[in-house]
């Protein structure tokens, strides 16, 4: 039998991450003004990421953390076959973790990055030129990772379909096959998704740097 277990919020925020996260690997490629875009894009994979842990304190059944969090137990009981949950099982909780870990690194290292060239953090004039250059390494370091991690999550995907779970079709539509009657379930409240949009705009404008006051113009030349 089929039951809704991905909310709508969860599901939106799942596709525009796809759309932030490879927006800034394509502009990385493209270069030159499209750094521009590239910023645009990290404070949309940080604005997303802070919904994602709020909404994961907060949200719907299935999108709280600690419906799918892998502690050992849980981990042992999985490979053992037994399925706690209708939503990620623990190994899918030990993906979900990894990928916000990663990617919410980049987009908070970003913040501060520089290549001295094309690209400026937002936040690159509140910290020192040694931290800058520390963080902008190891930016530019784990975007392998990223590579990385995205490919084992396609094809831990394809592996699954090809068994007959269809994860990309539950996360279009929220439904998902299940073997027994799921009776605990509850939807996130508007008022919490309303608060958590609301986190997640200031985090946005926080990270954007738009309330740091711009510097004073340098003096004139003297025409003489």
């Amino acid at each position: 039998m089929q039951v809704r277990v991905w909310d709508l919020p969860l599901r939106l925020f799942h596709w525009l991450l796809v759309v932030a996260v490879t927006g800034s690997l394509a502009t990385i490629y493209l270069g030159g003004t499209w750094m521009v875009w590239h910023e645009r894009f990290g404070l949309a994979v940080l604005g997303l990421l802070v919904f994602r842990v709020l909404w994961g304190l907060v949200g719907s059944t299935h999108a709280r953390f600690s419906d799918f969090f892998p502690t050992p137990r849980a981990l042992l009981a999985h490979f053992r076959g037994h399925q706690q949950s209708a939503g990620h099982t623990p190994v899918g909780g030990l993906s979900v973790l990894a990928m916000l870990g990663l990617f919410g690194f980049q987009a908070l290292s970003g913040l501060v990055a520089t290549d001295d060239i094309a690209f400026t953090g937002p936040l690159r004039s509140l910290v020192s030129s040694s931290f800058s250059n520390t963080l902008s390494s190891w930016h530019r370091w784990t975007e392998e990772l990223i590579y990385v991690v995205i490919g084992l999550h396609i094809l831990a995907i394809a592996v699954y379909q090809l068994r007959g779970k269809k994860l990309v079709g539950a996360m279009l539509h929220g439904k998902k096959d299940v073997s027994e009657p799921v009776s605990d379930t509850r939807r996130g409240s508007w008022i919490a998704l309303l608060v958590v949009l609301i986190l997640a705009g200031l985090a946005v404008w926080a990270a954007s740097g738009a309330w740091i006051p711009a510097p004073a113009p340098a003096p004139a030349t003297p025409a003489w």
